[in-house]
């Protein structure tokens, strides 16, 4: 169908081949979009870079989305590279493994803190820039779980900072909606990732996430690739604000 055909854009947040961004990666390249690609650290290039050229795209930077100085380096590169942005796919979050389990009251300072700053703050860091290069309109689309809008075990302050981010998604859709930029989320059910990995049980929360969807499943990467393309294609012109549920069902179910 081509639905992204002539259209750019930056993805951050690939860890490996199971993470959720590289299943929208794939939907968007499937589609006909050109792709830029940023990864964490260097301990993430061999894993990112391979992924970037089974996709045909060169450019693969390095970007700590904590650091001011080299987002702007990315962005102006990605500029010089591109001319202008048509997407933004914001897939980062980060927390202590070792304040994922036990109660929430039990995070520390620290951990607060640094959790908020990647996990919500990078995308309203990475948005102001982006919409710099959006002189057209574009899209803007990050990742939340249903942690941001119930308590769930052993997801603590990551909860909180998703909610902090869905909060996010609609303030920027409101400061941006007039100049033809949407700005959505997407909150995916349980998929086994190297983030996910983090959160004490996690295989206790896809069982759950199975047994209590009315599709008595989880889903896929692919699955949340495609409803990432809806959300970043002309398909969904006068979508915005939205967190968009992908989780076969279990937000609608009081299993």
């Amino acid at each position: 169908m081509e639905l992204m055909k002539g259209k750019k854009g930056l993805v951050v947040g690939i860890a490996n081949e199971r993470s959720l961004a590289w299943g929208i990666s794939q939907a968007l390249h499937r589609e006909g979009a050109d792709l830029a690609f940023t990864y964490a650290s260097q301990q993430f290039e061999k894993r990112v870079k391979p992924l970037a050229e089974l996709l045909g795209s060169c450019f693969v930077h390095e970007m700590d989305v904590t650091d001011d100085g080299a987002m702007d380096r990315v962005f102006e590169a990605y500029k010089n590279e591109f001319g202008q942005m048509d997407f933004l796919v914001h897939g980062v979050a980060f927390s202590d493994k070792g304040e994922l389990k036990g109660p929430y009251y039990q995070t520390s300072r620290e951990n607060f803190l640094m959790t908020m700053d990647v996990s919500v703050y990078s995308f309203t860091a990475m948005a102001r820039r982006a919409q710099n290069i959006m002189p057209d309109g574009g899209a803007m689309l990050t990742l939340t779980y249903y942690g941001a809008q119930k308590a769930v075990p052993n997801y603590n302050v990551m909860g909180v900072a998703k909610a902090g981010l869905e909060a996010s998604v609609r303030y920027l859709a409101v400061d941006l909606g007039e100049r033809g930029i949407r700005v959505n989320a997407i909150s995916a059910g349980p998929v086994k990732t190297l983030a996910s990995s983090g959160v004490a049980n996690f295989k206790d929360l896809m069982r759950r996430g199975a047994e209590g969807s009315p599709m008595k499943r989880n889903v896929t990467i692919d699955e949340v690739g495609n409803a990432a393309l809806y959300l970043l294609s002309g398909l969904s012109t006068a979508t915005t604000g939205e967190i968009l549920f992908v989780d076969a069902g279990f937000h609608a179910s009081v299993s």
